[in-house]
């Protein structure tokens, strides 16, 4: 499916995504011009369609509407000097756009970008913990889960947002966003209907609901 806000340019395809009220943030539509979504896929002739794109092992690029929707509910979270996570980074692309916006200025802010397959997130949580890398004030995921993962909501800062597809695959998902108070509270909001490709983590333990979170 191709959405409205298709383009010939990626700077044509961010002019739409603002006109359409999607891109609403002048922040937001800065990050998502300073990068050109050409680069970050592997058809670039469908680079600036408003759709989804395959970019090889079975993984998508999501559809710019999802990106600039995800970020246009990070945003709070995506100040100069903070710290993003993007966790299914496939290409990079929404991870270069967290740290454009983290950066923004001359900021000492950072973005990581980790997978999502199999084992690896656990694994590569393990390893920014370590090195001390987070918690971090926005995490984005670019798969959807059966259920919040634990070990994500564990390093949200105090406050924290995170974004993430939550539903099996072809059953209806939805959007949420998880806010992490300065209290360590935890809430959850559904935004809107999804479709994301599986987010693979291994063990069941991974996908326990916080004990703190309430809707």
């Amino acid at each position: 499916m191709v959405w409205r806000c298709s383009g010939t340019s990626n700077a044509s395809l961010v002019d739409n995504l603002a006109r359409s009220g999607i891109c609403r943030s002048p922040r937001v539509e800065a990050a998502l011009r300073s990068l050109d979504r050409g680069n970050y896929v592997l058809d670039r002739s469908a680079a600036y369609q408003d759709s989804p794109q395959h970019i090889g092992h079975g993984v998508t690029i999501s559809a710019p509407h999802m990106h600039a929707t995800c970020l246009e509910l990070l945003e709070p979270f995506l100040r100069p000097g903070m710290r993003a996570l993007d966790c299914g980074s496939g290409s990079g692309y929404l991870t270069a756009a967290m740290m454009a916006m983290v950066t923004e200025g001359g900021a000492r802010g950072a973005a990581f970008g980790i997978e999502y397959m199999d084992a690896l997130v656990p694994w590569s949580l393990s390893n920014v913990k370590r090195d001390k890398k987070g918690p971090f004030n926005a995490i984005h995921v670019g798969a959807a889960a059966p259920q919040i993962p634990r070990p994500l909501v564990e390093q949200l800062s105090q406050p924290g947002r995170m974004v993430i597809p939550v539903g099996q695959q072809h059953m209806p998902q939805e959007l949420v966003v998880v806010d992490k108070a300065a209290d360590g509270s935890v809430s959850m909001s559904s935004q809107m209907g999804v479709q994301y490709v599986p987010f693979h983590m291994k063990g069941t333990d991974a996908f326990s609901p916080s004990p703190k979170s309430k809707q």
